[in-house]
Parts: structure tokens; sequence; C-alpha cells
């Protein structure tokens, strides 16, 4: 690519970020970072932003602003002759803002799933906690039921995963991100994608990331439904 090219991709739990993330990564070629991947990295390497993680990480709390910036700015600076791909930050308007101030997004993808959808894609996720892997008994499931496919080590299904959290979560996620996608929508950079089916939605998408990476003409916020 000629031009760098630089892009988040926004949705709630069960939205199927990692997958369309990892789908982006391989067909345009963009470095995939994920906030959550950075965050156990940072816990396995003791470092003291890692010591300071795994004291919320542990207790189900969500990561303050402050300790996401001090984390995730020092990676984009590393990264700031490459194209990349975010999930998972910035996560909340002081986060978005304090992203701005390093470095701008040419793209940013919002995902809108109905909740019945999300339900049930939570309630068949398990996942391996030391390295982040996420399962889907439905359609991604593990070679050995409830083994991890890398490690052989037990899958476990999280707390807030389960039916009884998810609603709490979906209306915490709506609360925080809105500010943040009104920002992007007002950059003219934020592009809506609503379904139930990820393979439907992709193709929207790549022909979104097709157009953009070779033309890149002005953003304009829309929404799309499959």
């Amino acid at each position: 690519m000629a031009k760098l090219f630089r892009a988040a991709i926004m949705g709630p739990p069960g939205s199927g970020k990692g997958t369309i993330s990892r789908r982006i990564a391989q067909s345009f070629g963009l470095q995939y970072l994920s906030s959550g991947h950075f965050l156990r990295e940072s816990i396995a390497a003791n470092t003291e932003a890692g010591l300071l993680v795994r004291t919320y990480v542990e207790r189900s709390m969500l990561v303050p602003d402050h300790l996401m910036t001090r984390l995730m700015l020092p990676r984009l600076e590393q990264l700031i002759g490459h194209s990349w791909l975010l999930d998972g930050f910035p996560r909340t308007l002081s986060q978005a803002r304090e992203m701005n101030s390093l470095c701008q997004l040419d793209l940013v993808i919002s995902l809108i799933i109905p909740y019945e959808t999300l339900r049930e894609r939570l309630s068949d996720r398990w996942s391996h906690p030391a390295s982040g892997r996420v399962y889907n008994m439905g359609f991604n499931p593990p070679r050995v039921q409830g083994k991890d496919d890398i490690t052989g080590e037990p899958l476990v299904q999280q707390d807030d995963d389960k039916p009884e959290a998810l609603m709490a979560r979906l209306r915490h996620y709506k609360d925080v991100a809105k500010p943040v996608i009104d920002l992007y929508k007002s950059q003219g950079i934020l592009h809506s994608f609503s379904g139930t089916d990820t393979d439907r939605i992709w193709p929207y998408i790549n022909s979104l990331l097709s157009t953009k990476m070779n033309t890149q003409p002005a953003g304009e916020s829309r929404t799309r439904t499959p």
C-alpha cells in the first residue's frame, strides 16, 4: 500500500468483531491490533502497567481510560509507519481524543447486531483465558469439546457472557460507545453495518474497504443492512 491506512472496529460483546477483524487483516494486509491481546501481553510480562491491569481484569472490571491509553498509545507510536486495524480501542470518548492527538483514523466500522443474536452467540461462547482464543459451539467449535485447540487446556465460559449479565454489558456499551460513534460520525469516517450473520455482513465491509483503500474518497456516515 502506498498510503498508510488506519481503521478501527466497534461493536458490542458477541458482535463478531474478532472474526471480521481477522478477515480484514488477511484480505487487506492490515496489522490486527487487539487491545485484549496487549492487555494479556502486559500482564504476562509483569510490567508495571500489566500489574495494574491485572487488578482490574481479575475483578472483571473494565480497565480505566488513563491505563488503557498508557498501554495503547506507545504501541501505536511504534507503528506510526504502518497500516493497521484496531479492535477494542478507543472504547471511550476520552480514549478517542487521546488517540486523535497521536494519529487520525481513516475509517471506523460499527457493527449493529440485534440483542437476541448477541444473546444466542454469547450463550455458546467459550474461551481460553490465557490466550484470549474464543470458540463458539455453534459455528466455530474446538476440535475437542471443552479443550483449547492449541494447548489442550480447558475452556471456560466467562461470567459476563452469561445471559443474566449480558443486558448490563450491552447497556454499558451503548452508553459509552455513543459519544465515540458520534465523534467519528461528525468526522465523516463512520460506517455502520447491521445484521445477524457475519458471513452476510462481510461482503459489504469487504466492498467498502476495497473502495476506500484504493481511492479513499471522502467518507460519509451510513448504515448498511444486508
